[in-house]
């Protein structure tokens, strides 16, 4: 269930690419509500990672707001940005982007590393990390190191590791893209789980439609944003 406060809202947001092929990008208006599960649909090319980039503050918008749990990240300074990402949004990358040299808990643990206040919501950290393979699946692989896991358990660490903390969004891109059907299925019923049990909002951005039945929302990029490519 949402309360209906949205946890991510843009208004009015542009956004262009520098270079030979400029690549601009406009959101009039696009929210999701705390505790929500949105599904956004959209092909290669649609402006999907340059979405994601804006809401994560990797990149700045050229003009209007985009506000994450009551802060506007154009108030904020590229370091600032950045300090503000690690502690309200945990990333699940679609290459999960692991430390192949660390171990499972180390790969969960490290967020709390940058992030002071996510850690400060974790009265024990590696319980915590224990908590969370243990819901996961991944019981027996805690001191392994992530070079040596299955994909299904790596993306299960990394699901791990953006879920610690409880940070209020989570943003998935592309994350059962590598997986069948019955594995999607599987993944998704734990994900799902886990938001549910920490009242996380989550973001799924992907191009495959038939998704959209888990959902509580589907949301098409089309239906957001407008991209225009062109020579510079």
């Amino acid at each position: 269930m949402t309360d209906g406060t949205p946890i991510l809202h843009m208004k009015d947001v542009r956004f262009q690419w520098p270079g030979r092929a400029s690549f601009s990008l406009e959101v009039p208006s696009f929210e999701a509500g705390r505790g929500e599960k949105v599904l956004l649909l959209g092909e290669s090319g649609s402006g999907k990672s340059t979405l994601l980039s804006l809401i994560c503050g990797t990149i700045a918008a050229d003009a209007g707001d985009v506000t994450i749990d009551g802060t506007r990240l154009s108030d904020l300074s590229g370091g600032a940005r950045d300090q503000f990402r690690a502690e309200t949004i945990g990333v699940i990358f679609q290459q999960f982007n692991l430390l192949p040299f660390g171990s499972v808990v180390d790969n969960i643990l490290l967020p709390l590393r940058f992030a002071p206040e996510r850690r400060a919501r974790v009265s024990d950290a590696r319980a915590e990390a224990a908590a969370l393979s243990l819901a996961l699946g991944l019981p027996d692989v805690q001191t392994a190191k992530a070079a040596t896991l299955s994909v299904g358990q790596q993306q299960r660490v990394a699901v791990a590791r953006a879920l610690i903390g409880r940070p209020p969004l989570i943003i998935a891109d592309e994350p059962t893209s590598a997986l069948d059907a019955n594995s999607q299925a599987a993944f998704l019923d734990l994900l799902f789980d886990q938001v549910r049990a920490h009242d996380t909002t989550l973001l799924i951005v992907s191009h495959d439609a038939r998704l959209g039945e888990r959902f509580d929302r589907v949301v098409q990029m089309a239906d957001i944003a407008r991209t225009t490519e062109r020579a510079a």
